[in-house]
């Protein structure tokens, strides 16, 4: 075992990606309840919804920024994969700033029970800068296969198998 399995994750299973899931569910669920809100869905509870949800997200993206940051940091300089994190990144970032502005200026609406006309606009702006980050880190697994092991003969329970085997290490 390697040390720096604990931040990287095991060969084919990184520990960036479910962080990221767990950022980007919490921002999609508290635009869907700053919108329930917005249109008299809800009352209150869509505030409340919102509010913690995004303080939530931006609490688990603390952890996809650090593991993320410490993947980008094995890529090598001047690649289009490097490239192509760097932008995800930085798209990631100002996103994040979005819902940074929501909770801020949004906190005084929140213990009112209510979603204001400006965090909801920063909610929902932060959401759309946050699906072009979530395509180009896509882009990143799918397109340039980082951390993707080609190993498709590889029986169900071995490839999922959380530890590290010969071919895995290999691969």
């Amino acid at each position: 075992m390697k040390l720096s399995y604990l931040w990287h994750g095991l060969p084919g299973h990184p520990i960036h990606p479910p962080l990221t899931d767990a950022a980007i569910g919490s921002y999609t669920f508290a635009t869907a309840a700053a919108t329930a809100q917005v249109l008299g869905i809800t009352s209150h509870a869509g505030a409340y919804g919102w509010w913690i949800a995004l303080v939530f997200g931006l609490i688990a993206s603390a952890g996809a920024v650090l593991t993320g940051f410490l993947d980008w940091l094995t890529i090598t300089p001047g690649t289009p994969l490097k490239r192509t994190a760097t932008t995800h990144a930085l798209v990631m970032a100002t996103a994040t700033v979005f819902f940074v502005l929501a909770i801020i200026v949004g906190h005084g609406h929140y213990r009112h029970g209510l979603v204001g006309t400006w965090p909801y606009i920063f909610t929902v702006v932060g959401f759309g800068i946050l699906m072009i980050g979530g395509w180009l880190g896509g882009a990143i697994t799918y397109v340039h296969g980082m951390r993707v092991l080609n190993l498709v003969d590889e029986p169900a329970l071995k490839a999922s198998a959380p530890m590290v085997t010969p071919e895995k290490e290999q691969a």
